[in-house]
């Protein structure tokens, strides 16, 4: 029991600091930029907004990205280790993004949505909100529909290691790689047309 909760802290923790990186990303790394000048007066030294945006988002994306590489795979190891530590639990939320790169995913998708905020209200405290906001309800729409997201593999009551959905169907763990990289690929192509609509939206207002 001791092993299992503070597995499930960590997981949790991992999984739900998006809200973090996307607070950030449109409160202090953005919108206070705007909101101070201090954007227009690295636009006027000679830095393109284009490559200022860039530079913004480059640093903090390679540090998810690189974070997730060590802790997904030490995770899965971790949560493996022996059956009786951890139950057969891998349909809880958290548990489901941390054992893949969906949490990665997340993470990056909260930067180019809190950047998103950042440009188009250029006022930290409010970039910060909505995109905190914004995030927690993607979140939420995907894990209300994430048990849809593959075929499901039978019906009735199903064993303990098999996860039951609202219909009463269940799909099993043999399908956790299709279901997470299919939630993967939606996190990800949302990540590439928010970061789309900054760059035009940043394009847009220099020209």
């Amino acid at each position: 029991f001791t092993y299992s909760t503070a597995m499930g802290w960590i997981s949790t923790f991992l999984y739900y600091s998006f809200w973090a990186v996307a607070a950030w990303a449109g409160g202090a790394l953005i919108g206070r930029e705007l909101e101070s000048g201090t954007a227009r007066l690295a636009w006027s030294q000679g830095v393109s907004p284009a490559r200022w945006l860039a530079a913004k988002l480059a640093l903090p994306a390679v540090a998810l990205v690189i974070g997730g590489a060590v802790f997904v795979p030490v995770y899965r190891w971790a949560w493996s280790a022996h059956r009786d530590l951890m139950g057969d639990n891998w349909s809880f939320p958290d548990v489901f993004a941390a054992r893949g790169p969906a949490v990665v995913a997340y993470g990056l998708c909260a930067l180019a949505v809190g950047a998103l905020a950042g440009l188009v209200l250029r006022r930290s405290l409010t970039a910060l909100g909505v995109a905190v906001a914004a995030m927690v309800v993607l979140n939420q729409v995907i894990e209300r529909y994430r048990e849809d997201f593959w075929p499901t593999v039978g019906n009735g009551r199903p064993p303990q290691d098999l996860w039951q959905t609202r219909a009463g169907t269940y799909h099993s763990p043999s399908q956790f790689w299709p279901m997470h990289l299919v939630e993967t690929g939606i996190v990800l192509t949302i990540t590439a047309l928010a970061t789309a609509a900054a760059c035009r939206l940043l394009r847009r207002r220099t020209a």
